[in-house]
């Protein structure tokens, strides 16, 4: 019997496969397809007051009910495919965020069609590089950093919802613009040499 890895102390993690699965395989890896950055982007509003274990249990809901989040389809959604957002017991389904979802869609296409890879904007406020944090305690992760308020106004600016710094420091935690796994998980380091 092989021992267990030594992981971030998550609350509710331990013993439960999936949020285990998530944290070992996908947390913290960079991230640079534009439109799975945008999908990303979106759960995490989505879960704007509840817990990331919660839109994790529903994600293949989610990317089913919004097309895979292919932004191209979910920023042709009309009220036909909003009633049925809204109707879909598998997502969340709050009124504000979905109309953030289907107007974000919108904005994504709207950058590309200027030549504005959403991509190339989100990595531009790291200089597309991981920033390694060294945390050896869970206490000392924050919850927002300047350049977490930074990116958010940038969002904001150009339209996007349920983008405030909170919101936006979890996305930048789980796609790899930050390292935060404590440096005694034994995902610190393989995601440092990702980032090298």
């Amino acid at each position: 019997m092989t021992a267990e890895p030594n992981r971030c102390g998550w609350r509710g993690m331990a013993g439960d496969p999936l949020y285990e699965a998530y944290h070992d395989t996908e947390w913290g890896v960079p991230e640079y397809d534009a439109r799975a950055l945008w999908e990303k982007l979106v759960l995490d509003g989505f879960q704007a007051g509840l817990s990331w274990i919660t839109i994790l249990r529903k994600r293949e809901a989610f990317r089913e009910a919004f097309a895979g989040f292919d932004p191209d389809k979910v920023a042709r959604f009309g009220e036909a495919e909003r009633a049925q957002l809204m109707a879909n017991p598998g997502i969340v389904r709050s009124n504000a965020k979905v109309d953030a979802a289907i107007e974000g869609a919108r904005i994504y296409l709207d950058m590309r069609e200027r030549g504005e890879d959403f991509s190339e904007f989100l990595w531009s406020f790291t200089g597309g590089r991981t920033i390694q944090n060294q945390w050896t305690e869970i206490s000392q992760v924050p919850a927002k950093t300047r350049l977490a308020e930074e990116m958010s106004k940038a969002l904001k600016a150009k339209g996007f919802k349920f983008v405030g710094p909170v919101i936006v420091y979890a996305f930048m935690q789980a796609t790899g613009f930050v390292n935060d796994h404590l440096v005694t998980c034994h995902r610190h380091a393989p995601i440092r040499r990702m980032s090298a």
